[in-house]
């Protein structure tokens, strides 16, 4: 069987400043965008045969041009993104082919980095059952949850407590009648899979997927590729 993959890419990602959108901003002279389909493409054990981009509406032909170098063998679709990053999934989902799927991931562009072994460990747990499968990192921060004021009102354990990534994994008629169900407010996939009552398991994640958020977290890429390409 095979996997399909899903960027939302159609976000601006106004904490990272700047007027370009934040999955086409560039590091070491290539779009995070790039970088993140670069890293699926290598995932050989995923069996990759599908990726589908959502981007601002406009942008799809320019999309299609630019990944088109990094995507040999796999069929590339381009489809306008929607408002809330759930009605981006939402979208690409609706043009994943039914037939011959046995695995969609969702993956954040922002997350350019992740290793092809994370990658693979999740394909990997949904081929071995699992519906829904999220990469996560323990918690190493104290944890206060705060009232309406300010004010903390408890400490949760943090032992309980991952800090999920992406790309996430998922059967794909349960991504989809996740989708299909109309929850509002999920931060993630993984989340509107939960409202379902469906158990989502967690697979190690890697340091290396951060996500990239602010100025800060681009001179962090910068560096990480310049190790990386040093090997």
């Amino acid at each position: 069987m095979s996997t399909a993959a899903i960027i939302p890419a159609a976000g601006l990602g106004l904490r990272l400043g700047g007027e370009t959108p934040k999955a086409f901003r560039e590091v070491g002279g290539d779009s995070l965008l790039v970088h993140a389909v670069r890293g699926l493409k290598a995932a050989s054990a995923a069996d990759l045969v599908c990726l589908v981009v959502a981007v601002p509406p406009g942008s799809e032909e320019s999309v299609v041009k630019e990944l088109g170098p990094y995507v040999e063998g796999v069929e590339l679709l381009v489809v306008a993104g929607g408002a809330e990053r759930s009605d981006s999934v939402a979208a690409a989902l609706a043009v994943v082919p039914v037939e011959g799927i046995d695995c969609v991931l969702v993956h954040d562009a922002a997350r350019a980095f992740v290793p092809v072994d994370a990658i693979e460990r999740v394909v990997a747990a949904v081929r071995a059952g699992a519906a829904a499968v999220v990469p996560a990192l323990p918690v190493t921060d104290t944890i206060k949850q705060i009232g309406p004021g300010g004010e903390v009102v408890g400490t949760p354990d943090r032992s309980t407590l991952v800090a999920v990534q992406t790309p996430q994994g998922f059967d794909p008629e349960v991504l989809r009648r996740a989708h299909a169900a109309g929850v509002v407010g999920a931060t993630d996939d993984a989340m509107l899979c939960e409202r379902l009552g469906v158990t989502v398991v967690t697979v190690e994640g890697s340091t290396d997927a951060f996500k990239v958020t602010r100025p800060q977290d681009l001179l962090l890429a910068e560096a990480l590729l310049a190790e990386r390409r040093a090997v």
